[in-house]
């Protein structure tokens, strides 16, 4: 039946029907096929009837067929549309986290160059002065200068664990060696206040060899010592380390450091881990701070699969804890402990020896040569790169300094052209630079050099930096 021919009316139909079934028959035959025919006729009235149900229904179906095409049209213009909105708000996203990464990069640079200036000249006086007096004052503006900073490279760790480029360098350490020198650099701020320092550690755990960042777990350790030791006046700080559980790769550790100090409110227990916040506005005006540090430790204790905490009160002490998930599967061994007192080795093992500084910043160029010849070794100064291998070229030094941005031929290229020189192979070549982002570094062990050291200079780790490379010659 075709579905588009307009079906007879049902009416006359079902009237013919009953006239022919009334009609008075001749005989059962007749009166039997009338009553067939009554049925046939029925049947037909019923499916005329059920073609116009079905009829009407195909209708709709093809309304909604079409309403629905005009919808996935629709949604498919739409679905483009808004994949092609998130693929350029990604790539605005992507360009601004490049952005700010740049930014983030040229900042560090640009205010580390000026205080290695700082520190470095304070660190030149204070090696020549022999006025008591004058050895306090240049301690003094020491003092400030490292405080500065601190202050500068919370700003810049924040940055970086904000804009995802915060990564940790596992290596292999040794759990007491972190801890006794936590002590060592808090030493002094324990003794100036007059209180007691004291460690607690479980037997084997000190000299057990460990995978982690060191680092970055004792930038952790010396936020908390330092502010329990900061915020206490009388009494002492204890730091106890303990080990919570074992698996077969790794260990989870909690450390704790609880003072006698003046406490924190448990209203404030929360919101001293948020960026830019301390427990009391007065206690800014009394102790300093610019309140990063537990902001950056929470941030950092969440890189190493753990936790942090407080428990404290008013008037009553503190106890800081965190977890840390570190490594105990190692690949190889520690090496040796560095010796102590580097610069009395250099000055006596290797005086005279001669080594190359490539440095284009005038002021940095008058810190290194005071501090290389303070050691003993004899010093040759490159302003950039093609200086410098002009000068490899004649003269076999025995270690190269180098810095990463310098006008024409940088660091980087200037290194790799340094390995391809015959006989430069294996010279060291320590990178000294205020680019001191994880994708620096990377990129300056990538490029053949063998230590990155981070500009302000640091006297005691390049002495120690000179002698270790200089020893291996």
């Amino acid at each position: 039946m075709n579905p588009e021919a307009t079906p007879p009316s049902v009416a006359p139909l079902r009237q013919r029907a009953e006239e022919q079934l009334l009609r008075q028959p001749k005989s059962q035959s007749e009166f039997d096929a009338l009553r067939l025919l009554h049925e046939l006729q029925v049947h037909q009235v019923e499916l005329l009837m059920q073609n116009e149900a079905l009829q009407q229904s195909e209708a709709q179906a093809r309304e909604a067929l079409a309403d629905l095409t005009e919808l996935q049209a629709s949604m498919e213009a739409r679905i483009v549309e808004r994949t092609a909105e998130l693929a350029a708000a990604r790539q605005a996203a992507d360009a601004a986290n490049r952005s700010k990464s740049s930014f983030l990069s040229n900042m560090s640079h640009e205010l580390r160059t000026p205080m290695n200036g700082v520190l470095g000249m304070i660190d030149l006086s204070l090696l020549a002065a022999t006025d008591a007096r004058q050895v306090e004052w240049l301690g003094t503006a020491r003092r400030c200068g490292v405080q500065l900073l601190a202050m500068i490279n919370d700003i810049l760790d924040l940055s970086k664990i904000e804009a995802g480029h915060m990564d940790l360098d596992l290596a292999a350490f040794e759990l007491g060696s972190v801890l006794q020198l936590t002590s060592d650099l808090l030493a002094p701020q324990v003794a100036a206040a007059g209180l007691r320092f004291s460690l607690e550690l479980p037997p084997g755990l000190a000299t057990r060899q460990l995978m982690g960042d060191s680092h970055r777990l004792q930038q952790i350790l010396l936020n908390l010592a330092g502010n329990a030791v900061k915020f206490t006046d009388k009494g002492g700080v204890h730091l106890a380390v303990a080990v919570v559980e074992e698996a077969r790769d790794d260990a989870l550790l909690r450390f704790e450091v609880t003072d006698t100090g003046i406490g924190i409110a448990p209203q404030d227990h929360v919101r001293i881990f948020a960026s830019f916040e301390q427990a009391d506005a007065s206690v800014s005006r009394r102790y300093g701070g610019t309140g990063l540090g537990l902001a950056i430790c929470k941030r950092l204790v969440a890189l190493m699969g753990g936790e942090i905490g407080v428990r404290s009160a008013l008037g009553a002490g503190s106890s800081f804890w965190f977890t840390a998930r570190l490594g105990t599967r190692l690949p190889t061994s520690l090496p040796a402990a560095q010796a102590v007192d580097a610069l009395a080795q250099l000055r006596s093992g290797f005086a005279g020896v001669r080594i190359l500084l490539v440095e284009d910043n005038p002021v940095s160029q008058q810190v290194l040569r005071g501090l290389v010849v303070a050691a003993g070794l004899e010093l040759d100064v490159a302003a950039d790169g093609a200086a410098a291998l002009a000068r490899a070229r004649d003269v076999d030094y025995a270690l190269i300094l180098m810095d990463l941005h310098m006008p024409g031929l940088g660091g980087i290229e200037t290194t790799a052209r340094l390995r391809s020189m015959p006989g430069r192979e294996r010279t060291p070549v320590i990178a000294l630079t205020a680019s001191v982002f994880d994708q620096d570094r990377q990129r300056c062990l990538a490029a053949g050099m063998c230590q990155h050291l981070a500009k302000p200079v640091d006297p005691p780790l390049l002495y120690a930096a000179l002698l270790r490379w200089l020893g291996r010659g």
